[in-house]
């Protein structure tokens, strides 16, 4: 019995397209990449040669014309996410979309509401997810009563290159964004809570690109608490501490980077090596083969619940750290997004 190949477009063919998503496609058997798009000619051309994809574009609407596409693999900037991702979904292409979805809120609603409407298998690059540590994180604590969850990055501070949309922080090239987006994903899937209030404060001395620091605070819906803290000026950083730590009564665990989980300084698990782009993107494919859904660890709807808070955030940032209830925001967002 001869089974018909996944074909695949690809939308941006940037640094993560070149190093994972397609390096990735190419060892899952039964895909064919078909078609890249991209606004860089050149790069385009280059990318597109590397991994001999065939067709080269400059414009998604023109390669939705011209191609039979059965998943899109959105691997672009989140501000320059608008309409093509919707045009994708409408046609009944399968959408795999890289993290953070959007920089605005409204754009993921409308993408959302497409995705519900037809039915499309979706999900959003929150890798981590499959990972053996998370998901045994989120067992040890399955019977246990979080009262705070912690997450902390500390980086060097960013040399500013113009030009560079990551060094621009209303394009979204800062680490409160896009790490800070992935941070609340986890914490959301370990402790099983969403987010329902969110409040952010940041320090931005004038002259400076970046803020040198960013603190969000956040409500989950059992009643635990939430910080993530982002500081940039510190080339060294804090080695020996957990990138995040769960409080729960009777004590706490530390998930440290991704090498072992610590409950009461105790280690209780290390992790093999495990690549979670690899199985995440290959779950992918096997869901739009079997359209089931259902395979995949979260689809492009959830993804709104991770990405709300920060955006969230960040408004509560401009507005001298109001709290924001984040079902609000979301109410309000969707409803630019029906009048757009």
């Amino acid at each position: 019995m001869t089974v018909s190949p996944v074909r695949v477009a690809v939308l941006g063919a940037g640094s993560f397209a070149n190093k994972t998503h397609l390096p990735n496609l190419k060892r899952i058997d039964g895909v064919e990449v078909v078609a890249l798009c991209d606004v860089d000619a050149e790069k385009a051309k280059e990318t597109a040669e590397r991994f001999g994809i065939p067709g080269i574009y400059h414009d998604a609407k023109t390669m939705y014309d011209a191609e039979t596409i059965d998943a899109l693999y959105s691997i672009v900037p989140a501000y320059v996410r608008t309409d093509l991702e919707i045009t994708a979904v409408e046609l009944g292409i399968h959408l795999f979309s890289e993290k953070p979805q959007a920089i605005r809120m409204e754009i993921a609603c409308r993408i959302a509401d497409a995705v519900r409407k037809t039915g499309v298998v979706s999900t959003v690059g929150f890798r981590e997810r499959y990972r053996p540590l998370f998901q045994q994180a989120r067992h040890l604590l399955a019977d246990r009563r979080v009262t705070h969850a912690r997450f902390h990055l500390v980086s060097p501070y960013p040399e500013h290159v113009p030009g560079s949309w990551w060094s621009e922080m209303e394009k979204g090239g800062v680490p409160f964004f896009d790490w800070g987006v992935h941070a609340t994903d986890y914490i959301r899937f370990v402790t099983q809570q969403n987010v329902v209030r969110s409040q952010a404060f940041f320090y931005q001395p004038e002259g400076f690109h970046h803020p040198f620091s960013a603190s969000f605070h956040y409500q989950l819906s059992q009643g635990a608490t939430a910080t993530l803290t982002f500081i940039e000026g510190d080339p060294v950083g804090l080695k020996r501490e957990p990138y995040f730590l769960f409080f729960f009564d009777g004590g706490h665990l530390g998930v440290y980077g991704y090498e072992r989980i610590e409950i009461n300084d105790v280690v209780v698990y290390e992790a093999a090596p495990f690549d979670p782009w690899f199985e995440q993107d290959r779950v992918f494919i096997e869901a739009v083969r079997a359209r089931d859904p259902g395979l995949l660890m979260s689809d492009y709807p959830d993804g709104l619940l991770s990405l709300a808070p920060i955006l969230a955030g960040w408004e509560s940032s401009r507005r001298d750290g109001a709290c924001w209830e984040v079902e609000t925001f979301l109410e309000a967002a969707q409803k630019t997004a029906c009048h757009a």
